[in-house]
């Protein structure tokens, strides 16, 4: 049988970018433990309607853990307090009975607030857009053992493929560093055969669109491998590095 907690729930309230942001606060009362966290906010959204208030925004989508959507930040934690995971994957349990929670968005001059706990993210999506594809002939697919790919190295491109760009990594790092999303997304191609051709355009048009956009540097601090949902490397944005120079020293 499920326990039940009776917490005290700050959460962000902000109509838009350039309006002035608060937080509200709401003595949440008997929530069963086996409740996932985006649950409890759809029990908070059903006070506040019955009660005449407006709800509070947040982003979801799959619930499943595989969109990233649910953007939240959780006492301190993108995501909440559980690692390799998703909020739609957190559970009440991870908390006590009679704690404050927090729920902020994600914290970025380059993912402006929509509403409350709802960011803007297409500043991934053009740096996608900038390099992330390959261009290859369309039409009947090829034998699946015409291109021989190593099976460390197609791992390795899986593992990298893995990063859901949810944005987690911006909101652990101090700078509000992408380098960990840019160098997932260009490293699963550079391990790649199929994305050598475009190697070198494809890295120095994805920095670029990185800092046009407004994304802070990157220092090293690791917060972001810590904070991925999908226990992204920091190896690649060693990787990343490394062929920006190549591409650079073509130049």
């Amino acid at each position: 049988m499920a326990k039940t907690l009776s917490f005290t729930l700050k959460y962000w309230r902000q109509s838009g970018s350039q309006a002035k942001g608060y937080f509200d606060t709401r003595e949440m009362k008997n929530i069963p433990d086996d409740t996932s966290f985006l649950e409890m906010l759809d029990i908070l959204n059903e006070e506040l309607i019955n009660e005449g208030q407006e709800p509070f925004v947040f982003d979801h989508d799959c619930r499943e853990g595989i969109c990233g959507m649910c953007s939240l930040y959780i006492n301190g934690h993108p995501h909440g307090p559980a690692t390799g995971a998703t909020t739609c994957q957190l559970y009440m349990r991870r908390f006590n009975d009679g704690d404050v929670i927090t729920v902020e968005p994600w914290r970025s001059a380059a993912f402006p607030v929509i509403k409350d706990c709802m960011v803007d993210r297409t500043a991934f999506d053009k740096i996608m857009q900038a390099g992330g594809y390959t261009t290859v002939r369309t039409g009947q697919a090829q034998d699946a053992n015409a291109i021989l790919i190593p099976k460390q190295d197609a791992d390795e491109a899986m593992d990298c493929a893995s990063c859901i760009g949810c944005g987690a990594c911006v909101a652990a790092c101090k700078n509000g560093s992408a380098m960990l999303f840019v160098s997932s997304k260009v490293s699963q191609f550079a391990l790649l055969p199929q994305g050598r051709p475009e190697a070198a355009k494809r890295v120095k048009a994805m920095i670029a669109k990185m800092e046009e956009v407004g994304f802070g540097n990157c220092t090293n601090t690791r917060a972001c491998e810590a904070e991925c949902p999908k226990n992204e490397s920091i190896a690649n944005i060693a990787r990343l590095n490394r062929e920006f120079i190549k591409a650079k020293l073509a130049d």
